[in-house]
């Protein structure tokens, strides 16, 4: 497994790029390891933090769980065991919603403990979701249980 250090420079550009997708000022500091393993994975003193999905940065579910930056969708309960599996968002499982854009990166919620299970793409906008009765809304990227949960990297 290919992993090569980022340069401070580097981290710089990463911390930009941060800024850019998240409004994350800082994220990175000077004294954080952080490495890109196989072009694909960033890690940062060994945990996986971002992964890139088809060229956008995406957070990893772990980092979310200890700082939510991301906007949210809700679920109902009956939604959560196929979320958990990796099925996308269908639009009679939305409960409540974050207003976001199509294509912003998402965390995904269940109605009753409001914990991240999953992290996903919106397909629509909020205004387009509110307006649908049914079909895909959000591109599930990563949930619990998946190789990136399961620390594949190690």
């Amino acid at each position: 497994m290919k992993r090569q250090r980022l340069s401070g420079k580097e981290v710089k550009e990463l911390n930009e790029q941060l800024f850019k997708d998240y409004a994350l000022t800082d994220f990175l500091n000077k004294t954080d390891n952080v490495e890109l393993v196989e072009g694909k994975f960033i890690l940062v003193n060994s945990e996986l933090h971002f992964f890139y999905s088809e060229n956008i940065l995406v957070p990893s579910l772990k980092l979310i769980l200890k700082t939510n930056f991301l906007k949210t969708i809700t679920i109902d309960m009956p939604a959560v065991k196929f979320i958990a599996n990796g099925a996308d968002v269908m639009r009679p499982g939305i409960k409540e919603l974050d207003d976001f854009q199509k294509a912003e990166i998402v965390a995904i919620v269940d109605q009753n403990n409001r914990k991240p299970l999953a992290i996903g793409q919106a397909l629509f906008s909020t205004q387009e979701i509110k307006a649908m009765d049914k079909g895909k809304a959000i591109k599930n990227l990563h949930h619990v249980g998946d190789d990136f949960w399961n620390n594949i990297l190690k």
